[in-house]
């Protein structure tokens, strides 16, 4: 299966989820509240660490290798499965912990629910990556529509029964559960009460530093979710995370068209390093002119967008969301560098930048935490801080992943920067005034489409488009 089925695959598959997932988040944030949504920020938080910590890179390291044997992957998920009882346990016990930082025990009913849901997305890392291995694309497609969409009915039902952030809660344990046994039963790895550790010494030097990634990169991502929580209250995370959460709709929604076919497909050509950056340039001018778009209409129509989608009482989310719809172009870029270097096998450079980015993220949301002491400059300063991820990503993976020349990097995208530079300057000139919402977004949207069309004509970008159409069949 080459690049552009499997993409075209997974953009079904996700964008019939964004659909769902766009209709429920609009009713649920007009049953629950910004305390509710906060809350369950602080404990997903958690959850996510200990996810990170039960993943330790097998997921990529089973689809890079390719002379791992039935046998080893089996050992693997054994040895996932162990992991994953010892760290729920450990994330039960922290539950009381969080409670005593955060000076509020609903913490800890959460947390011990919410390790249920731990527990089933530790189990699933090797099933998902064997699926991944096998480009079973589509299963995954359709185990993606089918599992959100009845674990959205369910959380709906739950709010308007007023569970309040158990609805959130119950929604993330089903689709846990959900998504571990449709893998399971698609896959089925076999459980090794011993396991041989000699499977996972095969797989230690390449997954080692994948996880040593996904441990740095979470503290990079969450934590300004921690911080906000504890000194501003759950109520303006509640704010912060909404803002957050919606200019990371263009971000997952675009990017994952691409990025999570991209390791799968491309460790094929891991010895072929100019096939590689001849893929990698076109993904990333494709993300570049995809995230340009949205990137320009999030930020002229952010008030309009928040208050359609959510509801008024979100208002103070509005300006968050527009200084976070800044990075969402670069963010969307930075998403395939992780493939790329895993396509490469050097996961230690891929440790490296995340090791970087961390200490560039960390560095900015302290200074909107402490310095500034409000939410809208932390989210400026978190879109800052995803600006510079992108200028050293692109610094380490053309020049020290590939060893090429930034000269000839820059060469091969000066016109998308172009289309971006115009397209972001029509945007910030935002001469409406049109009392209407709905009547704004659409006059909005159409005068950035109008633009961003006009300068991808004249730049000739628009080319790059026409690789996602099928090609015509020769006939004979």
């Amino acid at each position: 299966m080459n690049l552009k089925k499997a993409a075209l695959i997974n953009a079904a598959g996700k964008y019939s989820q964004v659909i769902i997932q766009l209709g429920v988040s609009a009713i649920l944030s007009r049953i629950l509240t910004p305390d509710d949504y906060g809350i369950v920020a602080v404990v997903t938080v958690f959850s996510t660490f200990f996810a990170t910590l039960s993943n330790m890179g097998f997921g990529t390291a089973i689809i890079q290798k390719k002379d791992l044997t039935d046998e080893d992957v089996n050992n693997i998920y054994s040895f996932t499965v162990y992991v994953s009882i010892v760290l729920t346990a450990m994330f039960s016990v922290l539950s009381f912990g969080i409670a005593w930082f955060y000076k509020d025990s609903i913490y800890i009913p959460i947390m011990l629910l919410l390790g249920i849901s731990l527990f089933f997305n530790s189990m699933n890392m090797v099933p998902n990556g064997i699926l991944n291995r096998d480009k079973k694309f589509k299963t995954i497609a359709i185990r993606t529509v089918a599992v959100y969409a009845g674990a959205a009915v369910v959380a709906v039902i739950l709010a308007l029964l007023h569970f309040r952030y158990y609805a959130l809660i119950i929604q993330n344990i089903l689709a846990a559960f959900l998504n571990f046994i449709w893998n399971y039963v698609s896959t089925k790895p076999k459980f090794r009460s011993k396991v041989d550790m000699a499977s996972i010494k095969k797989v230690s030097n390449y997954s080692g530093y994948q996880f040593a990634f996904n441990f740095i990169n979470y503290f990079a991502g969450n934590l300004d979710n921690l911080l906000t929580g504890k000194f501003f209250g759950s109520t303006d995370l509640g704010y912060y995370n909404k803002a957050y959460t919606l200019s990371l709709y263009p971000v997952n929604n675009l990017k994952s068209v691409v990025s999570p076919v991209l390791h799968p497909i491309l460790s094929d050509y891991q010895n072929e390093k100019d096939v590689l950056y001849s893929k990698y340039i076109k993904v990333l001018k494709l993300m570049l002119l995809l995230g340009t778009y949205a990137e320009a209409v999030c930020y002229i129509a952010g008030g309009e967008l928040i208050t359609i989608i959510f509801g008024s009482q979100w208002e103070r989310s509005i300006f968050c969301f527009k200084m976070l719809s800044l990075c969402i172009v670069f963010r969307m870029m930075n998403s395939s560098s992780g493939a790329i270097l895993q396509s490469l096998g050097n996961t230690k450079l891929l440790f490296i930048n995340g090791l970087v980015n961390t200490c560039i993220s960390t560095a900015a949301i302290l200074t909107g935490i402490f310095v500034f002491g409000d939410i809208n400059h932390l989210s400026l300063c978190v879109a800052v801080a995803y600006v510079l991820h992108y200028v050293s990503t692109s610094l380490m993976v053309i020049s020290l992943g590939f060893d090429y020349t930034q000269k000839r990097y820059f060469m091969d995208m000066y016109r998308d920067y172009i289309v971006l530079a115009v397209t972001m300057a029509a945007a910030f000139l935002d001469f409406f005034s049109i009392e209407n919402i709905f009547v704004s977004a659409v006059c909005k949207g159409l005068y950035i489409t109008v633009v961003f069309g006009a300068v991808m004509f004249v730049t000739k970008e628009y080319k790059i488009f026409t690789m996602l159409l099928p090609k015509k069949k020769k006939t004979a």
